[in-house]
């Protein structure tokens, strides 16, 4: 019997192990860019800026967008069918935005790459909450939340190292992952039956959701470049509005809806949600005004921030596991808003310290270590107070609900911090830095008081 169970256990570990690999690429690939633009700029001679910024823009776009459809599409056929699927895409991908001749060739690339990230995410809660026994899930989804915070945070250290020998290396960091994690999969990953249909799937309704995310994300992504009072703004945000509201129409009524609305009835589901979305907005602030401060306030080169943000991250683990008992005693509400606290200390921490002459220890660390143990505390909380009820067959879409909301989060905070930012040098840089880092502390306490409306989970139950 022991044995049985400990080999139960060493092939729940390989599961995981596989799926924390495409989770990480995933994630990964929406910072690891960031530093590399300039050498990319370099290699495609003339690439104007623009052309450059489509390169971070068309995944963010295209991530974000697919999320709630791939969901769907893998509670359909089965999550492991759709998370292999999703390997083989961003894999191939991968490969092709290295090789891509022309610098429109690697943004199309890069939407491919998206859609198999929009497959991996989703697909991969979707295995682990299907196999993870019921006393092993909530933990299961703590180290799957910590490895998504943990790619993001560590981007801009993994840019900067592997910049250094070529920018390729970024996309190519990703096949032997790929095909390792792909092999792998197909041994370990146990069949995950998909959910029968008892209507066809409503595709209407995949487009009407593809293109209201892909147009609220677009808005945002280019305000910097548009303005956001210019039509093209407001006209991707209007037509974002109605047509999402168009989908919620057309899901109430299908019979087998994109994304059923008895989801987000589920108890703490849309607290966590909306409590993930803001916070993903401080957390994308915060993480992109520590990697501008220190690159044009303090001069250092990317792989010196990348070193000096990664303790920050590095807190996210540990801070992730430890949270278990404490959710377990006071709720996920309370913890996860302690977090948000935490967190917010941290940006308080920099508003006192940070000058402009480089003070690491007593300026940067101590606010990237406080930020860092806020996040490890709320992340993992609110997507285990997320996913926590929802019933057999909704997993994958459940789960998309909400990382999609975390990637709308982060794509809003980056412009948010860019606006603020934009046009200013010199003394106004750093007085501009300070105002972005008050708007990222009142953000991070107002995700906490939303993180307070969660409510404890009550047993499953079918949504309708």
């Amino acid at each position: 019997m022991a044995t049985t169970t400990t080999g139960q256990a060493t092939r729940f570990g390989v599961v995981l192990g596989v799926i924390s690999a495409g989770v990480a690429m995933s994630n990964l690939d929406v910072f690891i860019v960031n530093v590399a633009l300039p050498d990319v700029g370099a290699h495609y001679d003339g690439a104007s800026l623009a052309s450059l910024s489509w390169i971070l823009n068309a995944y963010a776009v295209i991530f974000a967008a697919s999320l709630i459809p791939a969901g769907g599409l893998a509670d359909r056929i089965g999550p492991r069918r759709a998370y292999l699927a999703g390997l083989v895409v961003f894999t191939l991908a991968s490969v092709a935005c290295a090789l891509a001749p022309t610098v429109w060739v690697l943004v199309g690339a890069r939407v491919v790459q998206a859609v198999g990230a929009g497959l991996l995410i989703p697909s991969s809660l979707g295995i682990l909450l299907t196999v993870a026994p019921p006393e092993r899930r909530i933990p299961s989804i703590r180290t799957w939340s910590a490895i998504s915070g943990l790619a993001a945070a560590f981007g801009p250290l993994a840019g900067g190292l592997l910049t250094e020998l070529d920018w390729r290396l970024i996309f190519l960091v990703n096949v032997p992952i790929g095909l390792v994690a792909w092999i792998v999969g197909l041994r370990a990953i146990p069949a995950t039956p998909g959910r029968t249909a008892a209507a066809r799937a409503d595709l209407l309704g995949v487009g009407l959701l593809t293109a209201g995310i892909a147009l609220l994300s677009l808005g945002v992504v280019r305000s910097e470049d548009w303005g956001w009072s210019s039509y093209e703004v407001l006209g991707c945000l209007g037509g974002s509005v109605v047509i999402l509201v168009l989908f919620v129409l057309r899901s109430a009524r299908h019979p087998a809806p994109v994304l059923p609305l008895g989801l987000l009835k589920l108890p703490g589901m849309s607290s966590a949600t909306l409590a993930n979305l803001v916070f993903a907005v401080a957390f994308a602030m915060m993480l992109l005004s520590a990697v501008l401060w220190s690159q044009d306030v303090w001069h250092w080169t990317p792989l010196q921030t990348g070193l000096a943000i990664a303790p920050g991250p590095s807190m996210v683990p540990i801070l992730a596991m430890g949270a278990g008992p404490l959710t377990k005693r006071w709720g996920a509400g309370a913890v996860s808003a302690f977090g948000c606290l935490v967190f917010a200390a941290g940006i308080g921490w920099w508003l006192v310290a940070l000058g402009t002459r480089p003070e690491y220890v007593t300026g940067l660390l101590p606010g990237m270590l406080l930020t860092g143990v806020g996040v490890g505390l709320t992340v993992p909380t609110l997507v285990g107070a997320g996913v926590a009820a929802l019933p057999p067959g909704t997993f994958s879409t459940g789960s998309a609900v909400v990382t999609m909301a975390r990637q709308i989060g982060s794509v809003l905070g980056v412009a948010v911090l860019i606006a603020v930012l934009a046009g200013t040098a010199g003394a106004g840089r750093v007085a501009a830095f300070d105002r972005g880092w008050w708007l990222t502390l009142g953000i991070g306490l107002a995700a906490g008081v939303v993180c307070l409306t969660i409510a404890r989970p009550r047993a499953a139950e079918p949504a309708r």
